[in-house]
């Protein structure tokens, strides 16, 4: 067990410390606010944050959503959202518990399994399903300007 230790050790400082590291360390540090967008675009729109969401989804939007035969745009993201939260709807839960990411020069596909909770006048409904989500890296900020998803459950 210690040798296992020390091996991996040492495994981790040769990654940490090798010829790629500094560009390893800038894609993960590149990754994680991608990532953050994304959790923050899945928030805004369970809670409506208009000014978040006006600030991460683009007017050229284009959303494909399982099970539904029209594609929506920037204008119904944000009814959809507000009809959401009127009706006493709220997120309780939000979690990936998959994700892969692609990168494209300035374009990144985001790949993943998601689980959402929410109430309803207090009852808990549990959604999971597939993501993939289109981000563009613009003026140094991610937006979302498009996503298909599809319910499992």
């Amino acid at each position: 067990m210690k040798s296992m230790l020390i091996a991996l050790s040492i495994i981790a400082t040769l990654l940490l410390t090798g010829p790629g590291s500094a560009t390893l360390l800038a894609q993960t540090q590149r990754d994680n606010q991608l990532l953050q967008v994304r959790e923050s675009v899945w928030r805004a729109w369970f809670s409506n944050d208009v000014k978040t969401l006006q600030a991460l989804v683009p007017s050229d939007t284009i959303v494909i959503s399982g099970g539904e035969r029209n594609w929506r745009h920037q204008s119904e993201v944000f009814q959809s959202a507000a009809d959401f939260q009127s009706g006493g709807n709220k997120l309780t839960r939000l979690e990936f518990p998959h994700t892969e990411v692609q990168h494209f020069g300035d374009v990144a596909i985001v790949w993943s399994d998601y689980i959402v909770e929410t109430e309803s006048h207090g009852k808990t409904a549990v959604s999971t399903g597939r993501a993939s989500e289109v981000f563009v890296l613009h003026n140094g900020r991610w937006t979302n300007p498009g996503w298909h998803t599809d319910s499992t459950k």
